[in-house]
């Protein structure tokens, strides 16, 4: 009996067992004769596929199968489907990932779904829908990479943290992030984890948008990507930033990802090879959305980076951020499901395209409301950045400050010094607890300097 009629036979007899059923309950049943030890091993690995569930421990442990869960909310994705207009492939897609697991057949990583992709012959995206995100994705605003991100940080850093970290369950409200980004105030009656989560993505989004030359479809960007999302949430210290070498499962889907290290790492190299090929920079974006966690090239928080690695067309090419406004959580993780299980891209492409316009329409009005940027400050952007974060991290008195920056500021051009020492000056006056974060340094080394320097 092979594993997939071996795990149906195991289903149905845990199916006369509506209150969960005793690891001898499972055995008297069996038809074969198998050791416990055995049988544990099968219905752990089941477990790891989300076919079953197990409570308890010991000789407690009981074991339940997942078949009442199911049916799908009608109400609920009536109202995705209002809010998310979705076309007919994308409803197949949608239906197929609502048929209960155990009838969903069990699938492996699927090679040729990447290698078969070639990068400017075949499109995820159609034309029409390229040249439609191209319109509202805003691009006047300069030749600089980074530059439009940098005029919406502020307000990027909390949209982005906060709806990513929704799509992960996270419970903090939108009010509580802006007051853990902005102030570093955590929220008591939340956990330790939550709040990581979320400082987690304000300094991986920081690192993108700062670093917006230096980033692209390598390893340098992507590995220091998934070490900040990472930070202090895996059990494994060395995990951040480092691929994948031990097996993993996901829970609810059928689908078991690439479990060869080797391969893993071969074919997260073809991923970037390929996103770094590809001419226009929502292909790249959406490419990555796909690919990233289907491969599942980290221990875990891959979900995590493909979402801020969906960015890095839009900060390098000065288009609108994807912050994922309003996008409904169970209907994001049924298009990747669909993904996992059937290569099928409709449903997270509808998803993506309603996100976008969403968000690019929400940054459109703030840059408006913010006025025509300083071209002066644009060309000096980086050298600006930089010295003022010295000055916070080095805490460099009220009194030497002048002296300091005019001496740092013999490496500027003669014309332009004096004009950059004046936007140096204007801008740590202008410092406060509100906006420290684009500098890029720690509420702990701000309230250093304020407290001491100054």
């Amino acid at each position: 009996m092979n594993n997939i009629k071996r795990n149906e036979h195991l289903l149905e007899l845990l199916s006369d067992f509506p209150d969960g059923a005793k690891l001898s309950d499972i055995l008297a049943k069996l038809e074969t004769e198998v050791t416990a030890r055995t049988l544990q091993r099968w219905l752990g690995g089941m477990t790891k596929q989300g076919l079953i569930t197990i409570e308890g421990s010991a000789r407690g442990t009981r074991y339940f199968t997942k078949a009442a869960e199911a049916a799908p909310d009608k109400e609920t994705e009536k109202a995705q489907e209002i809010l998310i207009p979705l076309s007919e492939q994308a409803k197949n897609a949608l239906a197929n990932v609502a048929v209960p697991i155990q009838q969903r057949p069990v699938v492996g990583y699927q090679q040729d779904f990447l290698k078969s992709y070639r990068p400017n012959i075949d499109s995820y995206l159609s034309k029409e829908e390229k040249k439609q995100l191209a319109e509202i994705g805003d691009n006047n605003v300069g030749a600089v990479a980074g530059t439009y991100a940098q005029q919406i940080l502020n307000r990027l850093l909390i949209d982005l943290s906060w709806n990513s970290s929704r799509l992960e369950g996270n419970t903090y409200s939108l009010l509580d992030t802006q007051r853990l980004i902005e102030y570093g105030e955590a929220d008591d009656q939340k956990s330790a984890k939550e709040a990581q989560m979320i400082l987690n993505h304000k300094d991986a989004i920081e690192f993108l948008v700062q670093a917006a030359e230096e980033i692209g479809y390598n390893r340098y960007t992507l590995l220091n990507l998934h070490a900040m999302l990472a930070n202090n949430l895996l059990p494994d210290p060395e995990a951040p930033g480092r691929l994948r070498s031990i097996a993993v499962g996901i829970t609810g889907t059928s689908f078991t990802p690439l479990a060869i290290p080797q391969l893993i790492e071969k074919y997260f190299d073809l991923i970037m090879e390929k996103a770094g090929q590809i001419l226009d920079p929502f292909e790249q974006s959406f490419f990555l959305m796909v690919h990233l966690p289907y491969l599942q090239p980290f221990d875990d928080v891959n979900k995590r980076v493909s979402r801020l690695a969906a960015n890095i067309p839009m900060i390098k090419k000065n288009l609108a951020p994807l912050s994922f406004i309003d996008v409904p959580e169970d209907l994001y993780f049924k298009g990747v499901m669909a993904i996992y299980e059937q290569n099928d891209i409709h449903l997270l492409k509808d998803v993506y395209l309603w996100s976008y316009e969403r968000s690019a329409s929400r940054y459109r009005v703030i840059r408006q409301s913010l006025g025509e940027p300083d071209t002066f400050k644009l060309k000096y952007r980086t050298a600006i950045r930089e010295l003022i974060t010295t000055v916070i991290v080095k805490e460099i008195e009220h009194k030497n400050l002048a002296h300091f920056i005019r001496e740092n500021a013999q490496a500027i051009d003669e014309q332009d010094r004096e004009e950059f020492i004046k936007a140096v000056e204007q801008e740590i006056m202008s410092l406060h607890e509100g906006n420290f974060a684009r500098y890029r340094v720690s509420p702990s080394e701000f309230r250093r300097w304020k407290e001491n320097g100054r």
